[in-house]
């Protein structure tokens, strides 16, 4: 019998306990599972672009969805914070705990391969505006040949949210998006988006109103009332479901537990229907 995949999403806000999460890891691999760990790095990008003098600016897209502004200077940034801080401090973590963890972005070997865009756009004051040089891309291929070789000789991968384009340069990428593209590539069991909340909410920030569970055709309820970063993990979820990933749960990253609690039902589940 093949162990099942699941993919982890560890969101870079501020609050989402890393060390509870790596706890969860090594019990999960006693128990057969295989993971493949990404990870956002939001907070410790803003922090650093504070101290050189470049701090973040996000945008907003004409269709609502909430964006780093990524120009060359602030792409070194954000590698330097999450590529290099967050990524290398989570597999000194589970290396600690006996996990033998790879850690990796998605420019190297070509793991997530992306289309650079040509132009965004974002509002301001209500008005249009167009940016050409910003160095985001969509994510089009995933180099599962890679991921699984690291699978398959006992590694936990742990990527960082780059990609490289056709020409050959580093690109953000959304981190939700990202994992759901890997769990779809990896034909996932379980993708779990863990975040600094318990879930989707009804009415944010009201966190007793958690939509529980969540049928794939309701996704555009979901979409209404999701609120900013939120809205990118909703897309996320439809791609991976769409991708042939069985569930998504957007769960809370800052409880003790808190993969093995999204297993047993805790946070938000979104089924295939």
């Amino acid at each position: 019998m093949v162990e099942p995949i699941v993919v982890v999403k560890l969101g870079g806000a501020e609050g989402v306990d890393f060390s509870a999460i790596c706890l969860d890891a090594v019990e999960l691999l006693k128990d057969g599972y295989r993971l493949v760990f990404l990870h956002g790095g939001s907070a410790e990008a803003n922090a650093l672009g504070e101290a050189l003098g470049s701090p973040p600016k996000f945008i907003t897209s004409p269709s609502g969805y909430t964006s780093r502004y990524t120009d060359r200077r602030t792409l070194e940034i954000f590698m330097m914070a999450v590529n290099g801080k967050v990524n290398s401090m989570l597999v000194e973590q589970l290396q600690r705990l006996g996990v033998s963890a790879f850690g990796l972005s998605g420019i190297d070997g070509g793991l997530l391969q992306a289309t650079r865009k040509d132009a965004i756009q974002s509002v301001e004051n209500g008005k249009r505006k167009v940016i050409r040089d910003d160095y985001t891309g969509k994510i089009e291929q995933v180099n599962t040949v890679l991921i699984e070789l690291l699978l398959n000789a006992g590694y936990l991968p742990v990527v960082a949210p780059l990609a490289v384009s056709e020409q050959g340069e580093a690109l953000n990428v959304d981190a939700d998006r990202a994992a759901a593209m890997i769990a779809a590539a990896l034909k996932a069991e379980t993708l779990i988006l863990l975040t600094a909340a318990p879930g989707l909410l009804k009415h944010f920030p009201n966190e007793t109103s958690l939509i529980q569970t969540l049928p794939q055709n309701r996704l555009s309820v979901a979409l209404e009332a999701a609120q900013g970063r939120m809205k990118k993990k909703v897309l996320g979820a439809e791609e991976a479901l769409k991708g042939g990933v069985q569930r998504v749960i957007i769960a809370d990253g800052r409880i003790p537990s808190p993969i093995f609690s999204a297993l047993s039902g805790k946070g938000t589940i979104i089924h295939s229907s």
